[in-house]
């Protein structure tokens, strides 16, 4: 039917972007005459109907639209409140503003554009942290305004995105453990659960399988349940392990008061290392070795990738991984 024919369909049989298939249905500046009669043409005979519901974005707004699903969001005091924070910074000294946008799981689920796009009030979009890969993947192929994403990606497709170093980031914090001594290391995460989590995973797996240290199925700890929801309280069995790597630093805040509350010290009887170097207030955050991750930095690099491809000037197109740096505080204890 025609209503299934997307930007990324005309754009595949064309043989040219998504972007430039926007572009050229929207009367924008940036595709040759030639092309934009090729589009036009392929669009026709495909039977594309644009949406009536979506205002084609404007242009010169100033205005940079930021999605993050609402129960991700909690100003300052998350994460990816941090993040956010940062990205308003990069805006401003830009000349951008920021408009923020919470995605609900309503919204989510029926694979709504935002708002924003639909009135025309922003230039770009910015869609920030994991999201259902259906989402994803439909906002890639239906919002016409210039799109990127901040930490988060699919491996099944190629959009424009800027991550943190996950993959290499845990490689180093697990063979830091090892080269302190540690053997018996499990990881602390729901790894099915987002694309960094699994990135993480297989960095602390290399760096087990580049020690020569067998890895354990069971070595493999779920921290959150099926909404995403961290757990209260994680497992933890006296002596089984020598060092926990944990996928966040909350998890591993969770982690290190599961052993307390069980009797085993930290970093005495064992070690335990987060990923990110962000607690929210009342966690002790001065304690816990972790991997800090570049907020600033993958914030600057995605505004002005971003504003790049609002002004159709070259960018680096695809995933930009940002590199941190390991934290050393005191939750690890040497063994030998």
């Amino acid at each position: 039917m025609a209503k299934d024919v997307t930007l990324a369909d005309i754009a595949a049989q064309v043989g040219v972007s998504a972007v430039a298939v926007s572009k050229a249905l929207s009367g924008k500046p940036g595709v040759s005459e030639e092309l934009r009669s090729r589009i036009k043409e392929a669009a026709a005979q495909m039977g594309y109907v644009p949406s009536v519901s979506v205002k084609p974005a404007v242009t010169g707004t100033g205005n940079i639209g930021v999605v993050v699903r609402e129960r991700y969001y909690g100003y300052s005091i998350t994460f990816y409140g941090q993040l956010y924070e940062r990205v308003v910074r990069a805006l401003y000294d830009n000349e951008y503003y920021g408009i923020l946008e919470l995605l609900t799981e309503e919204d989510e689920r029926a694979g709504n554009l935002p708002k924003m796009v639909q009135d025309g009030k922003v230039d770009g979009l910015i869609f920030l942290g994991q999201m259902d890969e259906s989402y994803i993947l439909k906002m890639i192929r239906q919002t016409r305004c210039p799109v990127f994403f901040l930490d988060a990606y699919i491996p099944s497709a190629r959009f424009d995105t800027v991550i943190s170093d996950g993959y290499y980031g845990t490689y180093q914090l697990t063979d830091y453990l090892i080269k302190a001594g540690h053997k018996r290391i499990g990881f602390v995460g729901s790894v099915d659960a987002t694309s960094s989590i699994a990135d993480r995973f297989w960095g602390y797996r290399r760096a087990l399988r580049e020690n020569h240290i067998r890895f354990e199925e069971d070595w493999e700890i779920p921290d959150r349940d099926t909404q995403g929801a961290t757990y209260e309280k994680l497992p933890v069995e006296a002596g089984k392990y020598d060092a926990y790597v944990c996928n966040c630093d909350v998890t591993a805040q969770v982690m290190i008061r599961s052993l307390e509350e069980a009797g085993s010290r930290v970093p005495e009887d064992v070690s335990v290392v987060g990923f990110d170097n962000f607690l929210p207030p009342g966690m002790e955050s001065d304690k816990l070795t972790t991997y800090e991750v570049d907020l600033m930095r993958m914030a600057g690099i995605c505004v002005r990738s971003l504003i790049k491809k609002i002004k159709n000037e070259p960018y680096v197109e695809g995933i930009q991984i940002v590199t941190g740096q390991l934290i050393e505080r005191e939750s690890v204890k040497r063994r030998i």
